[in-house]
């Protein structure tokens, strides 16, 4: 019996416990050493009553998410989940709303940290590629959070996991301990055949890979702090030293989306997860790489075409909805996370 997309998202949405209110979400600052300068970090959080209420991640493409400024924090103590974004017009945090929000909405506080230059107003070819600099981005949002006054206190000790989707789901390899590798962060962009989109907006920016220093992109920036890390179509993954992912011992789920052939080379994860002892490989077939943004205005896809976008944001996998897949998404991330995360030691 095939059954509509429209029963399964709501079929899914009631195996999810429902709340009222939308989640809460605060702004700190997180100092950084590396880059020289604090890093802007938003949070989600499971809130009682009051705040000001806000849409966060609505662009003229695409549909934002509500949530309460400043409302007060729920009693209790809740594990952490740090949460990378991806680059371009995913490139910030408010762009996941749609996944972190209903994650705060299920007991988790969610924080995640703007990788500078990767999206919005100062986004910046050369900083997107400086891939070394994003893992420590994440250990210093994790410190941030462990003496932040109004979080601490919520926060439940030795219970922090990940997220990364996309340029985010590579964050996370390299916090669970995969490293790159220059030589092949430096020829990247030699063909179109890894990444056409990013490898042209890095040439038409004037950068030169292999003229950039990467003097510091190989070192190990595992953070064994994380004690669980989900990465979504992580990218790119032809740029870590393949022999690296054997030694991961942070427990891991990766996830592409997609059937296999749709599935971009450099996010492809199959043989990534076979390498690392404690992964988990597997596929949502009705998605698209595209499916991480949220979802479409109705003339988002029109929009896009006229401004000569590039990429088909709007498009899912065959015979996929976007709610549908979102939904799917969410429900994965939440049950992952609540088995490792709020249960055992």
């Amino acid at each position: 019996m095939k059954v509509s997309t429209g029963i399964i998202a709501a079929l899914i949405a009631l195996a999810l416990p429902q709340t009222v209110e939308a989640a809460g979400v605060r702004r700190i600052a997180a100092p950084s050493q590396a880059r020289g300068s604090n890093l802007d970090v938003t949070i989600w959080y499971p809130a009682s009553a009051g705040g000001t209420p806000v849409v966060l991640g609505e662009t003229k493409f695409f549909i934002g998410t509500a949530a309460r400024l400043d409302a007060p924090i729920t009693e209790g103590q809740f594990p952490l989940i740090l949460l990378s974004h991806g680059a371009g017009l995913a490139g910030t945090p408010q762009a996941l709303s749609w996944i972190a929000a209903p994650l705060a909405d299920q007991g988790f506080i969610v924080a995640a940290p703007t990788h500078p230059g990767n999206g919005g107003a100062d986004r910046s070819a050369a900083e997107t590629m400086r891939l070394w600099l994003r893992p420590g981005d994440i250990s210093a949002t994790l410190t941030a959070m462990e003496r932040d006054a109004f979080f601490k206190p919520h926060l439940v000790p030795g219970k922090t996991g990940l997220l990364g989707l996309s340029m985010g789901g590579g964050t996370a390899l390299a916090i669970a301990g995969g490293r790159i590798d220059p030589k092949r962060l430096a020829g990247y962009c030699d063909t179109d055949t890894r990444n056409p989109s990013l490898c042209g907006w890095i040439r038409q920016s004037g950068v030169d890979l292999h003229a950039v220093d990467m003097r510091l992109a190989g070192q190990d920036y595992a953070d064994k702090r994380v004690r669980f890390a989900i990465a979504i179509d992580p990218a790119p993954v032809d740029v870590f030293a393949p022999e690296s992912f054997s030694e991961i011992t942070t427990p891991m789920a990766l996830v592409n989306l997609g059937r296999t052939e749709d599935i971009p080379v450099t996010a492809r994860a199959a043989d990534v997860a076979k390498a690392i002892a404690a992964a988990r490989y597997s596929t949502i077939t009705a998605a698209s790489h595209f499916s991480m943004f949220a979802e479409c205005k109705p003339s988002a896809a029109e929009s896009a075409e006229a401004e000569d976008i590039g990429d088909l944001i709007c498009a899912d996998g065959p015979g996929g909805f976007r709610p549908d897949i979102h939904a799917q998404l969410t429900a994965m991330v939440v049950a992952t996370f609540t088995r490792e995360l709020k249960t055992g030691p």
